[in-house]
């Protein structure tokens, strides 16, 4: 059974390269383009893990960690923050909230995406 991953990005040219490489990957792939609509896909879907931009429309990145974090159905979802924005405070915020990592866009292929997804689930 393929792992599902649940792509949290409002920037729709980033949405499609991903979601293709993620399922070039095997990942069964659902997409939200805003905090509110990741939300109610985590709750949903049940995804094994949720790659999550911090600078979204309809809320962010941190207050969708703190509703997922707050939801005991699905608190345990394994998150990593995908952003370019790269402020401190945001920063040991998510991983107070259990992030499994904070990545910089800039600083990872598509590929190497997948590659850094595959160590979190495997």
């Amino acid at each position: 059974m393929s792992k599902k991953i649940l792509l949290v990005e409002d920037e729709k040219i980033l949405v499609e390269m991903y979601k293709s490489k993620l399922e070039q990957a095997g990942f069964d792939v659902v997409l939200a383009l805003d905090a509110e609509e990741g939300f109610v896909a985590a709750k949903k879907e049940k995804p094994d893990l949720v790659v999550l931009d911090i600078l979204l429309p309809k809320g962010n990145g941190i207050s969708f960690l703190e509703k997922l974090r707050g939801d005991s159905e699905i608190a345990e979802t394994k998150v990593v923050a995908f952003s370019n924005y790269d402020g401190v405070e945001t920063k040991k915020k998510a991983f107070e909230l259990g992030v499994e990592d904070y990545l910089i866009k800039t600083n990872y292929t598509p590929q190497e995406l997948v590659e850094k997804i595959k160590t979190f689930i495997r």
